[in-house]
């Protein structure tokens, strides 16, 4: 029993031991995840949020590694000149804008960075041509698609905490607080999507409050008001969907006439009643009110129906450059057999297939698959196939065989990069060229470096879809040896 008892006890006092605190320490680069980098006096990394290469601090360490630490600044001594004076009122407490504080052409150096040092020492791949990153043209507003949650139980301020006589309004509509499902931070406004998003955002807060209609509770699953997403194309059309928990027929026609009726800018005005546990709407009725049940998203010509369920990237006018970097890596002659894998709705199929003699689409999904065979109607594209499946299950010998074998093959799969059956087909069948998009650099990495026994890695582009996040988009072409 004694034994026991001295065991816990060092057991706690080690739990209790104070974590090193270290003074006049400079951060020195930006990595993974948007988190800033030092190092500690004893040579090990120091992971930071809130930090800028450049700024020198005094760091107290609240997670102890065995090869690292992650830490928290507690002082500035002095500021990096690669700061940036956030826009943002709620930059530091909303997640969405990591970087805001970190001047743009920083941030592309940073991005870049990472693609580079992921490729080469992830993958251990020597890349012939790094193209330079491609800037979006404006940092801001860029975003085409923007989802809001209603909550009933604000996030709060440490000093509104701290503050136990005002009584504060607890009602929000906003953004998720990083790490807390039932947590929404309350947005006046936000500088990622063009107007009329927050006109309609603040407007159908005012008239929810003043209307005393419910906020969700997201513990309770209580509430009528749950979330709203606005899409807007880059040609100015606007879909408005709000998802309510309960079916009110009288209130869900008093709110969505109020949008009907004081923003003119609304092309599709639709709507969702979900009492389920998750605010997801792909297994759910979307239900038209107004308007039409899709908009327009045009791009080189082509034209795109974006409805409520449809994926497409978020940032339009960075997607265009993104696909012209796919066309260029990929150049097409018009007499090759191209394999789109991952092809989701089909847009980069699309907009390539004029290029290609034929393109084979494969997705998993079958809605983004649907959506890809009616684009190719809209736009009278005749020489492209859409397929549903599990791509490692789909890209098989026998799916090659009655499809054709690929000249080119293009692959832009989730951030988790591309399943093992995959690149084992790929390496059975070795197209001339392979150009390989990814949201993930590292996942590109990894499988970049399985495929390199039989291909060079030619070319390189990051493109900045997400301005003001560590987020990047690259590209990569990969020839047969």
């Amino acid at each position: 029993m004694l034994f026991l008892c001295r065991k816990a006890y060092f057991c706690i006092m080690a739990r209790k031991k104070i974590n090193p605190l270290f003074t006049n320490i400079l951060v020195t680069d930006a990595g993974a995840k948007g988190k800033s980098i030092a190092k500690a006096p004893d040579g090990k990394i120091i992971f930071l949020d809130h930090a800028i290469p450049g700024d020198i601090v005094d760091i107290q360490i609240m997670k102890k590694r065995t090869a690292f630490y992650e830490g928290q600044v507690i002082k500035f001594h002095a500021f990096s000149d690669k700061r940036a004076t956030p826009i943002c009122k709620h930059f530091g407490i909303c997640g969405g804008c990591k970087w805001q504080n970190m001047k743009y052409t920083e941030q592309l150096f940073y991005k870049q960075n990472e693609v580079k040092q992921n490729l080469e020492r992830i993958g251990h791949l020597h890349i012939d041509e790094f193209k330079p990153i491609l800037a979006c043209e404006n940092p801001y507003q860029y975003r085409n698609k923007m989802e809001f949650s209603f909550s009933d139980s604000r996030w709060l301020t440490k000093e509104e905490i701290a503050d136990t006589q005002t009584p504060f309004d607890r009602r929000a509509f906003g953004f998720h607080k990083p790490g807390m499902w039932d947590k929404i931070i309350d947005i006046s406004e936000c500088f990622l999507q063009q107007e009329p998003s927050n006109a309609i955002r603040n407007g159908l807060k005012q008239f929810a409050i003043s209307h005393n209609l419910s906020f969700f509770n997201p513990r309770a699953q209580t509430g009528f008001l749950r979330t709203m997403m606005i899409r807007i194309t880059s040609t100015g059309a606007v879909m408005v969907i709000l998802q309510f928990n309960e079916n009110n027929q009288p209130n869900i026609k008093l709110v969505l006439d109020y949008l009907a009726n004081n923003f003119s800018q609304i092309d599709s005005l639709q709507y969702i009643v979900n009492n389920k546990g998750n605010d997801s709407i792909y297994d759910q009725e979307v239900i038209l009110y107004k308007g039409t049940d899709h908009i327009i998203e045009v791009m080189e010509g082509l034209q795109f129906a974006i409805n409520a369920k449809s994926f497409y990237q978020t940032n339009s006018a960075q997607a265009y450059q993104l696909y012209k970097v796919v066309r260029e890596f990929a150049d097409l002659t018009g007499e090759e057999l191209v394999y789109d894998l991952y092809t989701g709705t089909g847009t980069i199929a699309l907009f390539i297939a004029k290029n290609a003699k034929k393109v084979v689409g494969i997705e998993s999904v079958p809605e983004a698959i649907l959506d890809a065979q009616n684009n190719a109607k809209q736009n009278n594209i005749a020489n492209t196939s859409f397929f549903v499946g599990d791509m490692a299950k789909l890209f098989t010998d026998a799916f090659i065989a009655e499809n054709g074998h690929p000249d080119v093959i293009i692959t832009d799969p989730p951030r988790d990069g591309m399943h093992k059956n995959v690149i084992d087909q790929l390496l059975k069948i070795l197209p001339k060229k392979i150009v390989y998009v990814s949201c993930n650099s590292a996942t590109q990495a990894r499988d970049l470096s399985l495929l390199k026994s039989h291909y060079t890695v030619k070319l390189s582009r990051a493109v900045d879809m997400f301005p003001q996040t560590h987020h990047v988009e690259n590209v990569v072409l990969l020839a047969r040896k």
